[in-house]
């Protein structure tokens, strides 16, 4: 998307080029997805997991949530700017998913993201008619993970398969304007986004979908854990970063660095003044 991504134009991508969704989590991770032409950055509450160092998403907090869209609203994208509901922040009502919704899009939010089926119908449709915009999340959706016993693939048996088909129904009919399958079988992804008329984002879910995302971090390889079989890296940044702090550490300890290049200094009149020599205020 050349100009500025709106929510409209996100739906109307049913069909035609997929849609290229990735995390950020703060100003430089938002330029760096928007100069690459990313159509969506998710301020995923996946912070918690590769920039807070947490075991889990549970430990998000809404104002952890609002820091890190506060500071990819800055970088100002072209992309739209969707941000994670948190665990606890929709799971008791309308009430205060609306609220709590209205502090991320306060912070630059353009759109939230929530996760779970048809359960949340009532959910969506108040945030709808708050007119804030909503992304649904099916599958492995992983503020469940103790309900679902860990990271496990999702919907397949044939009635959880049928089950994620009327959750997706359910969710655009209510009023997501796009849903993140996530963890699922590729046929059972295929049937949804078939059977959908808003677009279907994959991670883990196979090659059929409307759009893929993944982690910055994934992509880069800024986090190097063992890693899904659907994450695919691009790069090996944190490799390179711990080989640039190295020689940077070498370079002190030899004292190599800095150089009288890189250091500022007295004019000739103040240090004369105060009986430093050249060669004391330049060293070589």
């Amino acid at each position: 998307m050349a100009q500025h991504a709106t929510v409209p134009a996100v739906r109307t991508r049913k069909e035609g080029p997929p849609l290229v969704m990735i995390t950020a989590y703060d100003a430089p991770g938002a330029r760096i997805a928007d100069e690459a032409g990313a159509d969506i950055i998710l301020v995923g509450d996946s912070v918690g997991m590769v920039v807070l160092g947490y075991d889990d998403t549970l430990h998000v907090t809404l104002d952890d949530m609002v820091h890190h869209v506060a500071a990819v609203a800055r970088a100002r994208p072209r992309a739209l700017v969707v941000a994670d509901l948190p665990w606890l922040t929709y799971h008791l009502g309308p009430y205060d998913a609306v609220r709590n919704a209205a502090a991320l899009v306060r912070a630059g939010a353009q759109a939230v993201k929530l996760e779970g089926g048809a359960k949340r119908v009532p959910v969506v449709e108040a945030l709808v008619d708050a007119e804030i915009p909503v992304m649904g999340h099916l599958g492995l959706t992983p503020q469940s993970l103790h309900v679902m016993g860990g990271y496990r693939v999702q919907g397949q048996q044939q009635e959880d398969a049928r089950a994620l088909v009327d959750g997706a129904a359910a969710l655009a009919a209510a009023g997501c304007f796009a849903l993140v399958l996530e963890g699922i079988p590729a046929e059972v992804a295929r049937l949804v986004t078939q059977a959908i008329p808003v677009p279907t984002i994959g991670i883990g879910a196979g090659p059929d979908c409307d759009g893929q995302v993944l982690v910055f971090h994934d992509v880069l390889g800024l986090e190097d854990r063992v890693l899904p079989r659907f994450v695919r890296r691009y790069a090996s940044l944190k490799a390179d970063a711990v080989a640039a702090v190295a020689a940077f550490g070498a370079d002190v300890r030899n004292r190599t660095f800095p150089t009288t290049q890189e250091s500022y200094h007295l004019g000739d009149a103040t240090a004369a003044a105060l009986g430093i020599t050249r060669s004391e205020s330049r060293p070589a």
